[in-house]
């Protein structure tokens, strides 16, 4: 089925909607700090649409869809993983971050382990946040190639770059949170009414069972415990060691809100992965010879009334927007405040402000880049996890260790496990290791960070200085 004049009317009248709420975001933006936290002035609803304009992209939708498509219900880890993370963000650290004066997790950290550390850890969870821009070019192009077909992976990938780049650049923060929290309402019911329907045209459970064996399709471990567990570790410690959601915690007006914003994210994350699901099982059953990344498009297309594909098309494209636009501003910011700052401490606020507009612009020409060398057979859910676990990987036990443990690990120790915990996962990676090097990243980071602390504790002890 192709595109009808009702199906582009409801695209054009979202379109309108909420590029609309885009350019009033642009008004609010008067300061850098404005640009990158909203001033701290955000509401709960606002910091969830911040977490959720990022979490909630390519991966979450398209490339849930794509992945239960292949192999069935442990598509869902992404948001099940994301949830998870938001959670525990909201029960045990949300209020250290809130209170904290710095506007990024590497300035958190070199406030205990030194100038060295939050440096390369901005480096590494840079390169992470990066990683995960591509999911989004790649789900763009999945996207707009199934609603027009002219359209190929240069053209398609030019045109998200370029919507991207603009929209981030005249938005800031604001408007991926404003955006993000429109969009994200938009897409949950679409998303959820694919499901529903997917779930209802199938037969309902007895259906899908009569057609699926149980395993792999509805086991979440159906890729194998090793990749599927993996990849759940990832979310969760990726979660709580990226920038952007912790962005949204720095943008809240009060550590209610902030930890509100968080568990609405934990609840409505999941329910939105569920929905592509179900979407990947209905096409995998009726269309097993199509390209499984355009699989939810596809559904949404032939099988959503025209009026409501319509605004259901454009609000994927939005949140694929958004998300990428998310995961540009925090790499930006951190590349700006960890390093250019650092590099440049007198440069005024309207200084600042260029230079965050202009590392959007380097970073979304690299990743468009990638996304041509890459070419179109992609699983856009592997680069996601390689993403936040590089991210986690960096951060998660120096981070915790600055929150749980501050004073008792040495700059030195600090150093050491910032750097080496991600070196581990990218070699790793490089080589094709059959044990996911996450694991040994972790163990490494924590391993190093232990034995810091105990040697901490000892001097202390025969100083008579350490105190529990």
């Amino acid at each position: 089925m192709e595109l009808t004049s009702t199906h582009l009317a409801g695209m054009i009248i979202s379109l309108v909607v909420i590029l609309g709420i885009g350019v009033y975001s642009v008004k609010k933006i008067r300061t850098a700090l404005d640009f990158s936290v909203s001033g701290r002035s955000a509401g709960p609803f606002l910091v969830m649409g911040t977490i959720l304009g990022t979490l909630v992209g390519g991966a979450s939708t398209i490339g849930t869809a794509q992945l239960a498509y292949l192999y069935g219900f442990s598509a869902w880890w992404f948001t099940l993983g994301g949830g998870l993370g938001c959670l525990v963000i909201a029960l045990f650290l949300v209020r250290p971050m809130r209170d904290t004066t710095f506007e990024t997790i590497p300035r958190f950290i070199s406030s205990s382990y030194g100038t060295t550390a939050g440096v390369m850890a901005a480096l590494f969870v840079s390169v992470g946040m990066f990683i995960n821009i591509m999911p989004q070019i790649f789900s763009s192009v999945a996207l707009l190639s199934s609603m027009f077909t002219m359209l190929n992976l240069q053209l398609a990938a030019l045109i998200t770059v370029a919507l991207i780049i603009s929209y981030v650049i005249f938005s800031g923060a604001w408007g991926t949170g404003l955006m993000g929290l429109t969009s994200i309402a938009l897409a949950a019911l679409g998303m959820l009414a694919a499901g529903i329907i997917a779930f209802s045209m199938s037969g309902g459970a007895a259906g899908l069972s009569a057609f699926y064996p149980f395993y792999p399709w509805f086991s979440l471990f159906g890729r194998g415990v090793n990749a599927d567990l993996a990849a759940a570790f990832s979310m969760v410690i990726g979660v709580l060691s990226s920038q952007i959601y912790f962005q949204g915690v720095f943008c809240s007006r009060d550590l209610p809100s902030a930890r509100k914003g968080l568990l609405l994210s934990a609840a409505i994350g999941p329910a939105i992965g569920a929905g592509g699901v179900l979407v990947g099982l209905y096409m995998r059953m009726h269309y097993p010879a199509i390209d499984p990344a355009q699989a939810l498009p596809l559904f949404v297309i032939n099988y959503l009334p025209p009026w409501f594909a319509g605004v259901v098309l454009a609000v994927i494209l939005l949140v694929l927007i958004s998300t990428g636009g998310g995961l540009t501003l925090g790499v930006s910011t951190m590349l700006n405040r960890d390093i250019y700052k650092r590099l440049d401490p007198g440069a005024d606020d309207r200084r600042v402000l260029l230079v965050f507009r202009l590392l959007i612009i380097v970073i979304m020409l690299l990743a468009l880049s990638v996304v041509l060398l890459s070419g179109e057979q992609v699983l856009i859910q592997s680069w996601s996890y390689l993403s936040f676990g590089l991210r986690g990987a960096t951060v998660c036990f120096p981070l915790f260790a600055v929150i749980f443990l501050k004073g008792k690990i040495s700059p030195r120790g600090g150093t050491l496990a910032v750097i080496t915990a991600p070196s581990i996962v990218i070699i790793g990676t490089i080589l094709q290791s059959p044990v996911n090097p996450l694991y040994f990243g972790l163990a490494a980071s924590f391993l190093i960070l232990f034995v810091d602390y105990l040697k901490h504790r000892k001097t202390a002890q025969r100083d008579g200085s350490f105190v529990w």
